[in-house]
């Protein structure tokens, strides 16, 4: 009992944080629209950046705040999971790119991140530069894909949004495939591994799954 309040008091303090955050960023887009067009917009104007906000708050309601992945705790992820040369990963919300450029620049991995928010995605593309990471940064909802060529998923979800794409990852994944969650388990499943939280460095909890055997051997 104690543990699901402890989680519930977590995803909700992140989705506080994010909801601030948005505010944030929404309040910035402002002040650069009225910045950039010195005379008074048009309703059309307005209409178009409303519409930019849209995917923001899509990916915010369905419990997939961008909360950064500290980079100590991303690397970590990767090497828990057990990424090397050549592997295919896929972080299917990938926020500001991190896991995807450690993943092909620090792994040598083949990766690809998604990302709902136009604004995140585009703060994304911008350190992909700094990066100079061949890592693919996709504007969009990564269930709109198929993941049968991956065989390594990150996650930095929250833990009912987690569940929610359980059905997708069985259907989709190969046997041996692995989901890498950090600070969150994934439903009823059972990790191979799990890796304690270090909080002298604040770093969550890692959950590492994989396919035919999320349900135990």
């Amino acid at each position: 009992m104690k543990k699901q309040k402890h989680q519930h008091s977590t995803s909700t303090k992140y989705k506080i944080l994010d909801f601030i955050a948005y505010l944030g960023i929404t309040f910035i887009t402002f002040v650069i629209f009225y910045l950039l067009i010195p005379q008074k917009p048009s309703l059309l104007q307005v209409i178009l950046l409303f519409l930019l906000m849209i995917p923001t708050v899509i990916a915010l309601v369905a419990g997939a705040p961008f909360v950064p992945t500290p980079m100590r705790g991303a690397e970590k992820v990767l090497k828990i999971a057990g990424v090397k040369k050549g592997d295919t990963v896929v972080d299917i919300g990938c926020g500001d790119g991190r896991f995807c450029y450690l993943a092909a620049n620090k792994f040598g991995a083949n990766s690809t991140g998604y990302e709902l928010s136009p604004l995140v995605w585009l703060w994304a593309k911008i350190r992909q530069l700094f990066w100079k990471s061949k890592a693919k940064i996709k504007f969009g909802d990564f269930r709109m894909h198929d993941l049968s060529t991956a065989n390594h998923i990150v996650a930095y979800m929250l833990p009912d949004t987690l569940i929610k794409f359980i059905p997708k990852f069985e259907k989709e994944l190969k046997p041996g495939s692995r989901i890498t969650s950090y600070a969150f388990k994934i439903g009823d499943w059972v990790p191979i591994h799990l890796e304690p939280a270090d909080k002298e460095k604040n770093l969550s909890k890692i959950w590492v799954y994989e396919i035919g055997k999320q349900y135990g051997e």
